[in-house]
């Protein structure tokens, strides 16, 4: 293992200011509702894409067609969301976490419950599917600043020790809003006739993040700046004004690619257990759609223990002993969870998404933590980003559209394989990186 501290440098600064206690609950809760609510999004839009949203918006085609082009409007968002980690980590990185933290979650939350209000092809033509398009692409401009800005604050307020524990909780946004999602769709699958759903019934679970955007908002406008970016701004104060933070983590591209890697795996299989399973096994293997979202929407718990349990452990064992661990049996289950669904047995369908959702979650959990811990203040935010958002475009935004595509044209080993390939990927990451377990963020340089 590489030393803790190599190759960042260590330079004597101010203290960070004291966080009263009431203020990090502040900071950790407005951070988690940003997370709930960006998940929530995804997942409410993954669900309904496999079932309403392709004939609604994208008519004249058959049942794989209509899926695929449901699960690229999806990925398109994914696209805005490099630009948005770069205009929104320079901005960060400039004028401080908390007005972005705000912004982006003003531009999320709008666009969310937008979606709620389209007009159907039917009604207005390719306008529908235009707008559908380009209301997903503001999400992911807003996504690529929003992420960033609440895994920063977190990990700039939490002590340095605790910090992978602390930082896991944005990360379990993604199970939380995944839950939220599963559960407003089923209550609403359960309360309206499927008709009734299919016709007006879905734009409720868009429309349900107005008041999620009323309650985060509220919470993240009391938040107070990172103590840490306080300290910075000041020590910087006398100093010419520097380059663009963008350009500053760009010349330094080691952990930005290290980063990268890291998420590669992590983020495929993230996709692969939560959204390509609901069409993969109601596609291919008959399940009702019912028993997938619900096995989906109990493995989320799991994975929400898991990301906790994982950035726990890793401020005991290390960064690296705690991501290398689940990524090795990611590896192994992912040929294991196949065969649990081609068994069409729903509760083999539950342990296979449930262990791979557990498994995942332990992977994800200490990488907030770990990423904040690989960049200096004056560009944290920027070089997060762009791992987080690179990463995502990369990998996360293709991933439910290349496993359909394998799957439909060369069978189920292909998609195994993709999975296989992408967590080694993440493995020789992990192992190519630094410890940075315990490190103070106000001290590197």
């Amino acid at each position: 293992m590489g030393s803790t501290l190599d190759p960042i440098a260590v330079r004597t600064a101010p203290p960070a200011p004291d966080v009263p206690r009431s203020s990090f609950k502040r900071v950790l809760t407005g951070s988690m509702a940003g997370a709930v609510l960006e998940w929530y999004d995804f997942a409410i839009y993954g669900i309904l894409a496999a079932t309403v949203l392709g004939p609604l918006f994208f008519p004249g085609s058959d049942g794989i067609t209509k899926l695929l082009l449901a699960l690229a409007t999806q990925g398109l968002g994914f696209i805005a969301r490099p630009l948005g980690g770069v205009v929104f980590g320079h901005l960060g990185d400039r004028f401080g976490r908390k007005p972005m933290l705000v912004i982006t979650f003003v531009m999320l939350g709008t666009a969310t419950a937008s979606i709620g209000l389209l007009p159907t092809y039917e009604q207005i033509g390719i306008w529908a599917t235009v707008l559908l398009v380009a209301l997903r692409m503001i999400q992911g401009f807003a996504l690529g600043g929003e992420f960033g800005a609440a895994v920063l604050l977190v990990s700039e307020y939490g002590e340095p020790k605790r910090r992978g524990f602390w930082a896991s909780w944005p990360q379990a946004g993604a199970p939380s809003g995944t839950v939220l999602a599963a559960v407003v769709v089923s209550a609403l699958v359960l309360l309206l006739p499927a008709d009734s759903f299919d016709a007006w019934g879905w734009r409720i679970a868009f429309l349900f993040a107005v008041p999620l955007l009323v309650i985060g908002f509220w919470i993240r406008h009391g938040v107070e700046e990172s103590p840490v970016f306080r300290a910075a701004q000041s020590a910087a104060a006398d100093r010419p004004e520097s380059r663009s933070s963008i350009v500053e983590a760009l010349s330094r591209p080691r952990p930005v690619l290290i980063g990268i890697g890291m998420r590669l795996g992590e983020n495929i299989a993230f996709y692969v257990y939560t959204i390509f399973v609901i069409a993969y096994a109601t596609t291919y293997h008959g399940f009702a759609r019912g028993e997938v979202m619900l096995a989906v929407t109990f493995a989320s718990v799991f994975q929400f223990v898991g990301m906790i349990g994982g950035g726990r452990w890793s401020d005991r064992v290390g960064r690296r002993i705690a991501m290398l661990v689940p990524a090795l049996v990611l590896v192994v289950w992912a040929p294991v969870f196949f065969w649990l669904v081609q068994m069409q047995s729903v509760p083999l369908l539950w342990v296979g998404v449930c262990v791979g959702a557990f498994f995942h979650g332990a992977l994800a959990g200490p990488e907030a933590a770990w990423i904040t811990e690989l960049f200096p203040t004056r560009y944290r935010y920027a070089g997060s980003s762009l791992v987080f958002q690179g990463s995502s475009i990369i990998a996360g935004a293709p991933a439910p559209l290349i496993a359909v595509w394998l799957i439909d044209r060369f069978g189920v080993g292909t998609v195994i394989a993709y999975l296989v390939v992408t967590m080694m990927i993440t493995v020789v990451a992990v192992l190519s990186s630094r410890e940075t377990k315990g490190i103070d963020l106000d001290r590197i340089e």
